[in-house]
C-alpha cells in the first residue's frame, strides 16, 4: 500500500500559480522566484505525492495529467481553508482601519450612498474615507488589484475568483430618449426600430468588460465612459440608452425624456454585490459599511417582467 508525503502548503501554492498563470515562467513572475525554484518545487510535490501531475511532453504549456487534475481540486479547496483561516485570524488581530477605500459603482443611486456615507461620518468619525466611482468592471478590477479595499459592485463580479461577495440589491435599468428624438415621439415602436438610431453606451477599460456588449441592440453606438456624459446627451436627443430608474426619474416627471416601450429592449435588472478579496478581509468600518449596502439593498423591489443585465 503506498503512503503519500504531505505536501506543504507552498508547494500547493506554486501547483496553484502553474495553473492560474499557464506556465512555469508565467508562475514564478507572480510569485517573485526563479523559473528553477518553480520547477524544484512542482518536482518535489511530486515525489510526496508519487504522482506525476503535468505532462511535459509535446507541449509547451504544462499540462495536467488525469491524477494532477484530481490534486488541483484538492490543492484549490485547502487554499480556500487557508484563506479563511487567514482571513479569521486578521479580524481578531485588526484593530479600528485608518482609512477606508471604497469602490462603488456608478448605477448606484446617489440617495442611498449619501445615506450610508452620512452614517459612515456619524458612527466611524475618525476614520478616513476615500471614495472611487466606476463603471461596469472597474469596481472589481480596483479591488483585486488592491486600489480599494471594498466595493460596491455591478453584476460582472459575480463568479471572479479570488471575490467574495454578498447581494445589496438592484435598481431597474430602463430605455429612454429625448421627448424630440424620434423614438420618443412615436406612440408605438414597432420591433427593431432602435437599431435604426444612435444607442449610447456606457463602458470602460477593465479587462472584465474586453470585448463584451452589455444590452447594446444598435449597430449605431456611440460609447462613454462617464454616465453624467451619457444622461446629458440623452437629453439632447442624440441617441436613446439604458439608464437607472432613480436617475433619471425627474426627467420623466418633467418631460425631458421619455421611457421607451420598446417591444424587444424592455430594460433590465442591475444587481449590486458588496465585495471585497478573500485574502483581505474588511476590518470593522469597512464591514459596517458593507453591512448598510446590503441592509438597504433587501428593501430594494424589482420591476415585473425585466431578466437580470
Amino acid at each position: 500500500m503506498s503512503n503519500p508525503g504531505t505536501p506543504t502548503l507552498d508547494q500547493l501554492n506554486i501547483l496553484l500559480a502553474i495553473v492560474d498563470t499557464g506556465s512555469f515562467a508565467a508562475a514564478a513572475r507572480k510569485m517573485n522566484r526563479a523559473v528553477s525554484a518553480i520547477s524544484y518545487g512542482i518536482s518535489n510535490l511530486e515525489a510526496q505525492l508519487g504522482l506525476t501531475l503535468f505532462d511535459r511532453e509535446g507541449t509547451r504549456r504544462p499540462k495536467l495529467t488525469d491524477a494532477g487534475r484530481a490534486v488541483l481540486l484538492e490543492a484549490r479547496a485547502a487554499a480556500l481553508v487557508i484563506d479563511g483561516l487567514r482571513a479569521k485570524v486578521k479580524g481578531l488581530l485588526d484593530g479600528l482601519e485608518a482609512e477606508v477605500d471604497l469602490a462603488v459603482d456608478v448605477m448606484l443611486p446617489s440617495e442611498r450612498l449619501g445615506r450610508v456615507l452620512r452614517g459612515f461620518r456619524e458612527e466611524f468619525p475618525t476614520v478616513q474615507l476615500r471614495l472611487h466611482v466606476e463603471a461596469l468592471g472597474a469596481v472589481t478590477a480596483m479591488v483585486l488589484d488592491g486600489g480599494a479595499g471594498i466595493g460596491l459592485s455591478g453584476p460582472l463580479s459575480t463568479g471572479v475568483p479570488g471575490i467574495e461577495s454578498r447581494l445589496a440589491g438592484s435598481v431597474p435599468m430602463v430605455p429612454v430618449a429625448a421627448p424630440d428624438h424620434p423614438l420618443g415621439r412615436m406612440s408605438e415602436i414597432p420591433p427593431g426600430a432602435g437599431r435604426e438610431h444612435i444607442q449610447l453606451v456606457l463602458t470602460d477599460r477593465s479587462r472584465f468588460t474586453e470585448g463584451q456588449d452589455f444590452s447594446v441592440m444598435s449597430p449605431k453606438t456611440w460609447r462613454l465612459s462617464d454616465l453624467s456624459a451619457k444622461h446629458a446627451l440623452l437629453r439632447e436627443g442624440i441617441g436613446w440608452g439604458n439608464m437607472p430608474l432613480p436617475m433619471i426619474e425627474p426627467d420623466l416627471v418633467a418631460g425631458t425624456l421619455v421611457r421607451l416601450a420598446m417591444p424587444d429592449h424592455v430594460g433590465g435588472t442591475y444587481r449590486f454585490s458588496g465585495i471585497w478579496c478573500r485574502a483581505k478581509p474588511p476590518g470593522p468600518a469597512a464591514t459596517w459599511l458593507l453591512e448598510q449596502f446590503v441592509e438597504l439593498g433587501r428593501k430594494d423591489r424589482e420591476l415585473e417582467g425585466m431578466a437580470d443585465v
